[in-house]
C-alpha cells in the first residue's frame, strides 16, 4: 500500500469521492480469522465492497495450495465499483495461486450500493459477508460537488439514513444475509441523529455477537474511528435489549473488555446510563434553550446600543473575527444577559473538552454572532428561557460540566459521538445540541440561595453521589408538589 504522502491529488480526491478506505491483510488475520477459521467450507465468502480483496483472499493462505483455486471458484465472490480496484483484486487472487480465468469470473465490477447481486441468493451455500464498506456522511456528501452523485443512494426506502455504510447494511438485511462482519465507523454505536433511525431499523433484525472498538487510528487514509462488528440475524424480528462483549483497543496498546447493554428505549445507543439520567431527572418546569444569534435577528433589530460580537463564520489564523454592531435595547439585553456558550467538539486538550463556558472569559466579547450558515461545531451562544441571573448561569456551567465529565469518566465517553481520530491524549468527541438541551433540563434553576450553595458544594467537593441524591430529593418534591 502506498504511503499517504505518495498519493496523487487525483487518488486522494477519488478516495474521498467514493468514501472507501483500504483494509490490510493484517486486520483480517488478527481480528477476523480467529472467528471464522472453522467455518470455511460452510459458506460462500463474499465482500461486496472488496477493494483489493484483503478481507477475504487471506482465507486462501489457510487452504492447501493445490486446493486453493477450487476453493476460490466454489466459495469466494468479490465485487467493487471501481475497475481499478477489481484489477488489483484479480492480481492479488493470482498471487495466492488462482488462475487469471477463474479470478476474473468471481471478481466482478458492480455497484452494490445501487442493488444487491441477486445471483448470490441462488448459490448452494449460505452467504457470509465480510466487508469494509464505503462510509461517507450524508452531510458531507450534500455539500461537495465531487460527492453529490452519491445522494441517489439515499432515496425511497433509504430515505432517512445518514451514511453509505448504513445503505450497505440495509441492503444485506433486505436480502436476508444471516452472517455479517462489518468494519464501520464507531458512530454506529455512539452516534445520535447520525445513527438513531438506522440502529432502530437494523437491530430489530440482528444481534451483535461481538465488537472490537478501536480508539486509535486504524486506516492510513481516514481519521474516522472504526469498529469491527460481528452480526447474526435473529430468528424473529424483535425489539429487545442487545448484550455483547466489546473489546476496546487504545492508542497506547491497552486492551479493555466491557459488557455492553444496548436498550431499544434509548435507540440502541451506547452509554444508556446517561440517557437514563436525563430521563429520570428531567424537570417538569425546566429551563429551555435556544441556539444562535443570527444575522437576520441582529439586522432586524438595529439601534443605538453597541455590542462586541464574535463572528462564528469568520475564522482565520486560529482566531475568530470580532465585530461591533449596534442593536436596540431589547436585543442588547438579550445578548448581555446570556453569558454562556457551548463548545460541542473536544479540541484535544484537557482544558478544551466539550461543555459550557463563559463567552467573555474565553473571547472577550459580549456575544457570538452567526453571519452565515449555522454549524454545530462552532462555538454557539445559549439563550435561556426563562432568563436567569448571571450567578445562576455560572452555577449552571459548573453543574453541566460536572455532570458531563462524571459520565464521561464513568462510561468512557460512550454516550457521545466520536468526532475523529487525532493524536490527542483522549478520543475527541462531539456533544449534540439535543444532549445539551436535555442536560440543562435537569438543572433545578429556581432554588433559593441556600439550596444553590448546597448543590455548588457537592460539585466543588467532587461529591457526585451526594449530588445525585440531592437531585432525587429535589425531583421528588417537585413531582409531589407540582412546583
Amino acid at each position: 500500500m502506498k504511503g499517504k504522502n505518495s498519493l496523487s491529488i487525483e487518488e486522494k480526491r477519488k478516495r474521498r469521492a467514493f468514501g472507501t478506505h483500504m483494509t490490510s491483510t493484517d486486520i483480517f488475520l488478527k481480528f477476523i480469522y480467529p472467528e471464522i477459521k472453522d467455518k470455511f467450507d460452510d459458506y460462500i465468502w463474499v465482500d461486496l465492497y472488496a477493494g483489493e480483496g484483503n478481507l477475504i483472499l487471506p482465507i486462501l493462505s489457510k487452504i492447501k495450495f493445490e486446493e486453493r483455486e477450487e476453493f476460490f471458484q466454489n466459495h469466494i465472490y468479490l465485487f467493487d465499483i471501481q475497475e481499478k480496484m477489481v484489477k488489483r483484486c484479480v492480481h492479488n487472487a493470482k498471487s495466492y495461486g488462482v488462475s487469471d480465468l477463474i479470478a476474473k469470473k468471481n471478481i466482478i465490477t458492480r455497484d452494490n450500493l445501487e442493488s444487491f447481486p441477486e445471483f448470490l441468493n441462488s448459490l448452494s451455500k449460505p452467504i457470509y459477508h465480510i466487508t469494509n464498506p464505503p462510509y461517507l456522511y450524508l452531510g458531507y456528501i450534500s455539500k461537495h460537488e465531487s460527492t453529490k452523485k452519491l445522494l441517489k443512494y439515499f432515496k425511497d426506502e433509504n430515505s432517512g439514513y445518514q451514511d453509505l455504510y448504513q445503505i450497505a447494511m440495509m441492503n444485506d438485511l433486505r436480502n436476508q444475509i444471516a452472517n455479517l462482519i462489518y468494519i464501520i465507523p464507531t458512530n454506529f454505536l455512539y452516534g445520535a441523529s447520525v445513527s438513531n433511525k438506522f440502529r432502530i431499523d437494523f437491530l430489530r433484525h440482528y444481534n451483535i455477537s461481538k465488537m472490537i472498538i478501536f480508539e486509535t487510528k486504524m486506516f492510513e487514509f481516514t481519521g474516522t474511528n472504526i469498529c469491527i462488528n460481528f452480526l447474526e440475524k435473529k430468528r424473529k424480528i424483535k425489539q429487545e435489549r442487545i448484550d455483547f462483549i466489546g473489546t476496546k483497543i487504545y492508542p497506547n496498546g491497552d486492551i479493555f473488555e466491557k459488557k455492553y447493554d444496548l436498550d431499544p428505549r434509548f435507540k440502541y445507543r451506547a452509554g444508556s446510563e446517561f440517557q437514563s439520567f436525563l430521563k429520570k431527572f428531567k424537570l417538569k418546569k425546566s429551563l429551555d434553550v435556544n441556539y444562535y444569534l443570527m444575522a437576520e435577528e441582529v439586522n432586524g433589530n438595529q439601534g443605538e446600543y453597541k455590542v462586541v460580537l464574535l463572528d462564528a463564520n469568520k475564522y482565520n489564523k486560529s482566531k475568530y473575527k470580532k465585530v461591533v454592531l449596534s442593536v436596540n435595547l431589547k436585543t442588547y439585553k438579550k445578548i448581555i444577559s446570556n453569558i454562556l456558550y457551548i463548545r460541542t467538539v473536544d479540541t484535544g486538550s484537557i482544558d478544551g473538552r466539550v461543555g459550557l463556558n463563559i463567552i467573555e472569559e474565553d473571547f472577550n466579547v459580549n456575544g457570538i454572532y452567526v453571519s452565515g450558515n449555522t454549524y454545530r461545531t462552532h462555538p454557539i451562544q445559549l439563550f435561556l428561557k426563562p432568563t436567569i441571573s448571571i450567578e445562576k448561569q455560572k452555577l449552571l456551567k459548573k453543574y453541566f460540566n460536572f455532570i458531563l465529565e462524571k459520565f464521561r469518566e464513568k462510561l468512557d465517553s460512550e454516550f457521545l459521538t466520536t468526532y475523529k481520530y487525532s493524536n490527542s491524549v483522549y478520543t475527541r468527541k462531539y456533544l449534540g445540541l439535543t444532549q445539551v438541551r436535555n442536560i440543562i433540563k435537569t438543572f433545578p434553576f429556581n432554588l433559593n440561595k441556600k439550596t444553590d450553595n448546597k448543590m455548588e458544594s457537592f460539585i466543588e467537593n467532587n461529591e457526585f453521589n451526594n449530588l445525585i441524591n440531592f437531585l432525587t430529593e429535589i425531583h421528588s418534591i417537585k413531582l409531589n408538589t407540582g412546583k
